[in-house]
């Protein structure tokens, strides 16, 4: 019996793929109208949509922590993360106030912790969740160089300039927990 099918001498077609260590990828997101931020795609869990009527104010916390809310039967605190940074406050800014988008930030996920493991993970109250972005890590300025409030500095690993030449801010998530009250811990 012969082969029905013709016999190609062709060698198939080589498919150029990222190599992991170029890129990195970061969750491009607002914090107010005018200022873009990123946090590492590894740092986080998830992103939601949060009536605001379902986050529990508690009292005699920072003003910047909005309270917490139940996710999937845990407790997540939720920050308003412009706040945290600096910027005016989420009811200071003229955005619908009856939903939020939130950044579920899980930084231990990154070393291979689960977040039951860990028991660390926060919701980050932001403007508008724009995009996913993979960035060669030596794209990273150092902020070393800019004109930053020192606030602000801790919570940076750096920033990444877009072809635009709009500055964003590159964020750790490990700051950003550590600011946390101690009295919050699960």
């Amino acid at each position: 019996m012969s082969n029905i099918l013709p016999q190609s001498n062709q060698s198939k077609p080589t498919v150029q793929l990222l190599d992991r260590t170029d890129g990195k990828q970061f969750l491009k997101f607002y914090l107010q109208q005018d200022t873009k931020a990123m946090l590492p795609v590894r740092q986080i869990t998830e992103v939601l949509t949060i009536k605001f009527d379902r986050i529990v104010p508690i009292p005699q916390m920072p003003a910047w922590v909005m309270g917490v809310y139940n996710w999937r039967g845990d407790i997540l605190w939720m920050v308003d993360l412009g706040h945290l940074m600096g910027f005016n406050p989420w009811y200071q800014k003229n955005a619908n106030l009856s939903k939020h988008t939130a950044i579920v930030l899980s930084p231990d996920k990154e070393q291979g912790k689960s977040s039951r493991e860990s028991n660390i993970n926060l919701g980050l109250v932001v403007a508008q969740v724009e995009d996913i972005e993979t960035l060669n890590v030596a794209e990273i300025q150092n902020p070393t160089g800019i004109n930053i409030d020192s606030h602000l500095a801790s919570f940076l690993q750096g920033y990444w300039l877009e072809s635009s030449k709009e500055m964003i801010m590159v964020l750790n998530g490990q700051p950003i927990i550590a600011a946390m009250p101690n009295n919050t811990a699960a």
